[in-house]
Parts: C-alpha cells; sequence; structure tokens
C-alpha cells in the first residue's frame, strides 16, 4: 500500500506542533511527512514586541527547525510557497512542486491594513524576526542622529505606535522600560521623547476586563506612555500620521509610526480558491475547509466561531498551538485509513499582556485576575510550557524566561 504524502505549509505555532505531534504519534512506515517553511527557524511570534523594542535579542526568539524536528521522520524543505491547487492536490513553491494527499495549510497573518493611505508605504509592522529587527535598529538609529543634526528635530524622538490592542500595548510596554536606557546611552533627556499610542475603539484593549486596562493604562502613563484613544488613524505620511478624534483632525510629527492594529489570514489562501474572509477559512469542526476533505487549517488562517458570543476567536498562538493537537490526530486518523476525527473544543485558559518585563495583566483559571508582578511571572510560566511542549526539557532550558525576580 502507497505511504499517503502529508505536507505541511508554514512553521509557525500550529504548523511546528502539528509536526511535532505527528513525529510522535506516525511510525516512519505510516506516512511521508513533509514541513515547508521560509526560513530555517521557527520564532515566537508573541515575543516580537521584545525584540523591536530591542529588550530580548532576536536570537532567543528563533528555533531552529532541526533542533525539534526528527529529519528521519519529517522531511523538512525551506522554501517559500507559491500557491495551492486544491483540486490537483499540489503546491507550488519558488523551487518546486509538492503533491500531497493530506495538507495542513498553516501560513500565519499578513497586516490588515484596513486601507489607511500610506500604511504599507510608511508604517512599520511587527511580523517577523527581520521585521522586527528592522524597527530596533531605525529607532535607535534615530536616537543616534538626534544630537547630530544642527536643529533639534523632534521628530526623530517621537514613536508612534497605532492599536492598543494586545501587540500595540505589549509593544508600548517594553519601549516605556527601552526608553529610559536609550536616553542614557545617547545623551537625551527622557522628557524628549514622546511614545504615543493612538488607538480609534473608545477603550485600550477592547474585550478586556476595564480594571484591567485600567490598571495598564495607568501603569504606562506613568511610564510616560500617552493614549490617543477614540482616535481615527486616517493617513501615514514620511513624517508622521494624521489621526480624526471628535471630528477634529490632528497630526503627530514622527519618523517612527509602527501598525500593530489588524491581522488577516494569508492572502495565498485568498489566491488559492478557498472561501475566505479576509484570508481566513470559516473550517468545519474537526478544522478542515468546507469543499476539500483533505485540507486541514490551523491557527492564523482558520476561522472559527465562538457560539457563545456569535463571534470569530481571535488568531492566538494559545488558539493554533491547541488546534495543532486535533489536526495532527485527525491527520493520523486519515492517513491510517480511519474515519473517526475529532472535532476541536478550545479551551481558552486565561489571557496574559505584557507591560514591561516585570509588569502585566492577565485573567487565568476560570475569570482569576491578575495585576502587576505575579500576572509577569504567569506569563513567563505560558511561554516556558510551550517551549517545554515544543522541544522538552533541552529547549526550555536554552529558551526559556527565567528572570523571574528582576
Amino acid at each position: 500500500m502507497k505511504k499517503p504524502n502529508i505536507v505541511i505549509l508554514g512553521a509557525g505555532y500550529g504548523g511546528i506542533m502539528t509536526a511535532v505531534k505527528l513525529q510522535k504519534s506516525l511510525g516512519v512506515n505510516e506516512a511521508n511527512v513533509t514541513l515547508v517553511n521560509r526560513h530555517s527557524y521557527h520564532y515566537q511570534t508573541t515575543w516580537l514586541h521584545e525584540n523591536a523594542a530591542g529588550t530580548l535579542h532576536h536570537d532567543r526568539t528563533r528555533i531552529p527547525i532541526k533542533d525539534v524536528i526528527n529529519s528521519s521522520k519529517i522531511n523538512f524543505v525551506q522554501d517559500s510557497v507559491i500557491s495551492i491547487n486544491p483540486d490537483e492536490k499540489q503546491v507550488t513553491l519558488e523551487n518546486g512542486e509538492l503533491e500531497y494527499d493530506y495538507l495542513v495549510i498553516g501560513l500565519g497573518f499578513e497586516a490588515e491594513t484596513f486601507g489607511i493611505p500610506g500604511l504599507k508605504e510608511h508604517a512599520f509592522g511587527i511580523s517577523s524576526i527581520n521585521s522586527a529587527r528592522l524597527i530596533r535598529q531605525h529607532i535607535e538609529y534615530n536616537f543616534a542622529r538626534y544630537n547630530n543634526e544642527k536643529e533639534p528635530n523632534e521628530e526623530l524622538l517621537n514613536i508612534v505606535v497605532g492599536g492598543a490592542g494586545f501587540t500595540g500595548i505589549e509593544f508600548v510596554g517594553e519601549l516605556a522600560n527601552r526608553v529610559p536606557e536609550l536616553c542614557k546611552e545617547y545623551d537625551i533627556p527622557r522628557e524628549k521623547v514622546r511614545l504615543i499610542n493612538v488607538e480609534a475603539a473608545p477603550t485600550a484593549l477592547p474585550g478586556f476586563d476595564p480594571a484591567l486596562v485600567e490598571y495598564a493604562m495607568n501603569s504606562l502613563e506613568s511610564r510616560g506612555v500617552e493614549f490617543k484613544i477614540g482616535a481615527m488613524i486616517k493617513e501615514v505620511t514620511p513624517n508622521g500620521l494624521i489621526y480624526e478624534k471628535d471630528e477634529k483632525r490632528e497630526e503627530i510629527r514622527s519618523n517612527t509610526v509602527v501598525w500593530a492594529a489588524g491581522v488577516r489570514g494569508n492572502s495565498i489562501v485568498d489566491e488559492s480558491g478557498f472561501e475566505t474572509m479576509r484570508g481566513r477559512v470559516k473550517v468545519r469542526e474537526d478544522l478542515r475547509t468546507p469543499d476539500y476533505d483533505d485540507v486541514f487549517v490551523v491557527g492564523d488562517c482558520a476561522l472559527i466561531i465562538n457560539e457563545e458570543t456569535d463571534r470569530p476567536y481571535p488568531p492566538t498562538a494559545q488558539m493554533a498551538i491547541q488546534m495543532a493537537g486535533t489536526v495532527a490526530h485527525n491527520v493520523k486518523v486519515l492517513a491510517r485509513g480511519e474515519t473517526d476525527l475529532e472535532p476541536f473544543e478550545p479551551n481558552i485558559q486565561g489571557t496574559v499582556a505584557s507591560l514591561g518585563h516585570d509588569d502585566a495583566i492577565g485573567v487565568v483559571f476560570d475569570d482569576k485576575k491578575l495585576f502587576g508582578w505575579s500576572a509577569s511571572v504567569m506569563k513567563k510560566v505560558i511561554d516556558n510550557r510551550y517551549l517545554l511542549k515544543l522541544g522538552g526539557i533541552g529547549l526550555l532550558l536554552k529558551k526559556g524566561k527565567f528572570n523571574i525576580f528582576h
């Protein structure tokens, strides 16, 4: 009997965890498993804001795929996906083609610009190791330039973050810790630097408990973050942005605008003929696409409606990791010629947002609220637990976060 070909596209949280679970549960003679990823490493998307602020080196965030994948069980192909043809069961890569019997799509997210003029051209995004590294170096370069200009140029020291959702708040939290260090290093008085967070919604962290939001905003404001809430970004220009609040337009002059306010699924999924909403496929309960029995979707490209709220679950790392368990099980079942597929049941165990390395807010264990240091310890515990699941104690010791007391 021919061994089925299982192809996993993308080594983000969903893709890499699917691969790791399959290598544990499928025998070498049961299937050919191929993992495709553009880079030779998996990275912790939830740590990128720290790399972008310069509070954590990007090498800590990268995990070489060969460190967690057993090459005798899984064939790793470093290449970029160009297109998927689900009718022909074929994936086109930059350097070749792959045929599959079962496909797992885990191609991650892209920034959603909501059609704001100038956003793509003039704003930075926190989407990969390389984009985070660019932001960090750009901010440092502007600080270095400040005292070398004939005329003081405040635009160099104004950092604007679009979006006060999860990523935006975590990023300004890291910047609030980093800016005093940069000021010391580049001989700049702290009061000359402005950290501005612009959010269109009537509150920061929409959907979070109001008491936690208030704590977060107080903590960040005490460290110099300015909030513009209920302010809709209308345009990003080469030297700043224009926003509208209370029907009045204002301009903020800045050399650094970072967009952290919206994601969509990968456009390759849109272009491959799947039925999508903003690049995401509304999957069946077993995580297959509505019209193909051999294609599963995991992570940011999958759309799952929370029946209690009638809204989609947010595409978080926690969701992607849980989906990987269901997808790996179901792919294994099909590869063995069986039919008993499991439905996916999200088990949201809480949410923690960091506000810098020793401060955070969160809701865990059925609505227990955490503030400050205890929440920041919980955040590190969650990060470390993932590393343990992914690559065992060795990976945890190598990449884990143990700086709990400072």
